[in-house]
C-alpha cells in the first residue's frame, strides 16, 4: 500500500518536471515553425500502426475462417 502511494507520487512529481521542460520545447519549435514536422512525422507513425493493425486483423479474420 505504502509502496504504490509513494509511487503515485513520484509519477505525478516527473509528470510535473518534465511537463514544464515539454512545454518551453513546444514553444521554442511553435517559434521556429518545426511544430509542423513534429506533427506530420507523429500523424505518419500513427497512420502506419493503423494500417499495420488493420491489415493484421484481416489477417487473422482469415484465418479463423479457415480453421
Amino acid at each position: 500500500m505504502l509502496r504504490s502511494i509513494l509511487a503515485t507520487i513520484l509519477v505525478l512529481l516527473l509528470s510535473v518536471v518534465t511537463g514544464h521542460a515539454q512545454t518551453e520545447m513546444a514553444d521554442t519549435m511553435r517559434s521556429n515553425g518545426k511544430i509542423y514536422v513534429v506533427v506530420v512525422v507523429l500523424a505518419t507513425i500513427f497512420a502506419g500502426i493503423f494500417t499495420y493493425l488493420v491489415i493484421l486483423d484481416r489477417k487473422i479474420g482469415r484465418m479463423e475462417k479457415e480453421s
